[in-house]
């Protein structure tokens, strides 16, 4: 097996930079600014809708296995939809996929032949439509409803327009939903309530305890907060939140990392001027913490092995102020690349690019060569599917098993290339100890030349009483800042 690559498709972003406000009104939320496709006739049809948007990307996702952050982007340049409904059709997607066994179950209640026996495209526009009702407070439920018959019409027949008509009618008439039967336990409760696979809720209770599995799994279906990492060679955290806030953004200092910043409503600031002058990196609060676990300084040889797309090669060079020499590997040409312009609109000169299997690093680099190797490994990601909600239906047990025994394999070949003296951080970004303190743990019994330091760092003394002491190695969940899911273990060569 090959490494050097982590996850599929890019990061869960809600396009209008937080959770979107949905419209008020049916037509509000229909209407767009996308000139319209013609028809076979000739004559120009009406612009899609949010929800027809959201609907056609929903179909796609299940029938064809795309992932819904990519279609997503695809979809909404094309359909050119004003500010808010590009919230709403976001909205629509994350939501549905991210509820998808709570709206699957209330639906089963009502559909006589069942979901499964419905066309694809009806059984997307009834979880959707569901979905307004449900957790949409903005959108008024006769709204919603509204919208499902009407698309229902357009795509369908009578029968389907007739038969969308009532479930939904009939959910309204019902109340409070899910109703829950009696006997269920503690983690099949906490599966339908808060649409998490089964599997995933008992191995997260036997890991941590119901309570905090519940709260893993409620915090995931919450929007993704936007943070970005400042740029401290050049501007400092006060003087780009001074400017944020004299733009009249919503923006806070991080909690977590000194180096982050919370914005609210801010749109896509990697379109922004302060992205395109290099004052900002698009990051997740979790993820700053790795490069300061690495600590590196100026004029040091540091080796990032799995690299792409360049965030944590970034940040490392920025603490570095760009004095040294930072080696970012990626599996994936294509990936390399997005190192390399991460690195040129941050004006990095110290970080070198480079193509290849990290397993192959132990062999291809000189041993004992580097004062610095970061590890952020691939893993089975479950610390970001609240940016990512196909992850919990695309992932399986097995997965968890699969990929630790890459883990353990490139933590071992990579370890040979540390200095005496150096240290190697390894990091995932999902919450599976047998990701994470089981390879540390297996790691340090089989090389008695190192030594954990993981509770001797700043990162450590700022989010103790928080975080969780993980075997060797600090834990991140995704309820503890709302951040994503982290594990950092610092360890250091002694011989």
């Amino acid at each position: 097996m090959s490494a050097g690559s982590k996850g599929a498709g890019g990061p869960r972003q809600h396009s209008s930079g937080n959770k979107p406000a949905a419209s008020g009104s049916a037509a509000a939320s229909s209407q767009s600014r996308g000139a319209g496709q013609k028809k076979s006739g000739g004559k120009p049809s009406a612009p899609a809708s949010a929800r027809e948007v959201a609907l056609d990307i929903l179909v796609r996702v299940e029938q064809q296995g795309a992932y819904s952050n990519l279609l997503l982007g695809s979809s909404l340049q094309k359909a050119d939809l004003s500010r808010e409904d590009t919230g709403l059709a976001t909205e629509l997607v994350y939501g549905s996929i991210s509820r998808m066994i709570t709206l699957d179950y209330v639906l089963g209640g009502f559909v006589s032949k069942g979901l499964a026996k419905l066309q694809p495209w009806v059984r997307n526009l009834l979880r959707l439509s569901l979905y307004q009702i449900m957790y949409l407070d903005r959108v008024p439920s006769h709204a919603a409803v509204n919208e499902a018959v009407n698309i229902a019409k357009k795509r369908g027949h009578q029968g389907i327009s007739g038969m969308v008509n009532g479930v939904l009618r009939s959910v309204l008439r019902a109340g409070e939903l899910p109703v829950l039967p009696e006997g269920l336990s503690r983690e099949e409760r906490i599966s339908i309530l808060h649409s998490h696979p089964l599997w995933m809720v008992q191995r997260w209770s036997a890991e941590y305890g119901p309570d905090t599995a519940e709260a893993m799994c409620a915090a995931n279906n919450e929007p993704p907060a936007v943070s970005v990492r400042v740029n401290k060679t050049m501007i400092s955290r006060t003087a780009l939140l001074a400017e944020m806030l004299e733009a009249g953004l919503d923006a806070s200092e991080s909690s977590v990392s000194p180096f982050g910043l919370i914005v609210k409503g801010g749109g896509n600031l990697a379109l922004s001027s302060w992205y395109r002058d290099g004052y900002l990196s698009v990051q997740d609060e979790s993820s700053m913490l790795v490069a300061e676990a690495v600590a590196p300084e100026a004029g040091m040889k540091v080796l990032d092995c799995c690299a792409a797309p360049g965030g944590k090669s970034a940040h490392m060079g920025e603490l570095m102020k760009d004095e040294g020499q930072i080696i970012a590997n990626d599996l994936h040409e294509h990936k390399a690349k997005l190192i390399k312009e991460q690195a040129a609109r941050l004006g990095l000169e110290c970080i070198a690019t480079v193509c290849g299997d990290a397993l192959e690093l132990g062999s291809a680099l000189q041993p004992e060569s580097f004062d610095r190797i970061l590890l952020d490994a691939p893993c089975s990601g479950l610390g970001v599917i609240r940016r990512k909600p196909d992850l919990k239906w695309r992932k399986q047990p097995e997965d968890v098993a699969s990929v630790a025994a890459l883990q353990r394999e490139l933590l071992q070949s990579v370890s040979g290339l540390l200095k005496p003296g150096g240290v190697l951080v390894y990091s995932t970004c999902t919450t599976e100890q047998a990701e994470n303190s089981g390879i540390v743990a297996d790691f340090l019994e089989h090389n008695p030349g190192f030594t954990p330091v993981s509770f001797k760092s700043e990162v450590w003394e700022r989010l103790e009483g928080t975080a969780l002491a993980a075997g060797e190695g600090i834990q991140l969940l995704p309820h503890h800042f709302g951040s994503d899911g982290f594990y950092i273990a610092r360890l250091e060569r002694l011989s």
